[in-house]
């Protein structure tokens, strides 16, 4: 794992290597996060960031799941954190949870809203808007690292494009140090926004994410949910996968990989794996970026 900070590796020419978890729910899914990250640390990830649920319901396993990463495997963690079901003043204490346990790096997200809710509607007493965390945050952990989320295709509540860039352009501007794009399986769809953006003034480093599809028809149900778009091409070769677990997989993997390969070579800042809390997808793609020159040692 890297000694440096996450905004320090974003400085390097190196390109940056990042997972992403979730809090599990069970001990069973929870002895699945923990066989994952083991697997993964032969990687050496820049960091790990941890999901946080709906209206807070994950605060406690995220926190926990945060140090065990930290603390037990090594790993640089960034949090998530949310401003959906909490006030200004239990942000603060979460924050200071995070600076306490020695977590100096956070994923400051406005949120979805809780389950069986179609609309976000913030704490009487809370924040309305990501740039509002990012500045909360600041104000109260000004040595943080700062990431938020971009939308190359757009934030599914967003009215257009570009009001959807100008309300990313709002949380760089209150404090954030990096972006992290929402999954997207078309490489055009990054290079335009990476354009976009640098128009309209944002100039700090956009990070893509990509996803290993294993499930056809779990990954129509996120695209679905993030505005996100599935190729033709992908998708027919989904379709002719079928049933076969190992062929959607291969699929999956291989696609992910002429992806992120595209990117690296065309001076993408790095990869941010949304993994699923499952090892294997990523292992083979990141053994197969190794096999053309990338994340050697």
């Amino acid at each position: 794992m890297t000694n440096h900070s996450i905004k320090h590796r974003l400085e390097c020419n190196k390109p940056l290597f990042s997972i992403e978890f979730f809090p599990p729910k069970s001990d069973a899914t929870a002895e699945q996060l923990l066989r994952t990250a083991e697997r993964l640390r032969v990687y050496s990830p820049d960091f790990a960031s941890i999901t946080y649920g709906a209206g807070g319901s994950t605060r406690s396993r995220t926190l926990k799941y945060a140090r065990s990463l930290s603390e037990d495997y090594g790993y640089t963690v960034m949090p998530h954190l949310t401003c959906v079901g909490h006030s200004r003043d239990e942000l603060k204490q979460i924050i200071a949870e995070f600076k306490a346990a020695g977590l100096s790096q956070i994923m400051a997200l406005r949120g979805d809203p809780p389950k069986g809710e179609a609309n976000f509607t913030p704490h009487p007493d809370g924040l309305s808007y990501a740039n509002e965390l990012v500045s909360l945050i600041d104000e109260v952990y000004p040595e943080c690292v700062l990431g938020v989320a971009g939308y190359p295709e757009k934030h599914p509540e967003a009215p257009s494009a570009e009001l959807d860039l100008l309300n990313l352009k709002r949380k760089v501007d209150s404090g954030a140090d990096f972006v992290t794009t929402q999954l997207f399986f078309d490489n055009e769809h990054y290079f335009k926004f990476v354009e976009n953006c640098q128009r309209a003034g944002i100039h700090t480093p956009i990070l893509p994410g990509l996803m290993s599809i294993t499930s056809r028809n779990q990954a129509i149900r996120f695209c679905a949910m993030c505005g996100t778009s599935i190729p033709a091409d992908l998708d027919a070769q989904l379709i002719a996968a079928g049933d076969d677990k190992a062929a959607v997989e291969a699929v999956g993997v291989e696609w992910s990989f002429q992806q992120a390969r595209e990117l690296l070579e065309k001076g993408a800042p790095g990869i941010h794996l949304y993994i699923m809390n499952r090892a294997q997808p990523a292992i083979v793609l990141m053994d197969k970026l190794q096999a053309v020159g990338f994340y050697t040692a």
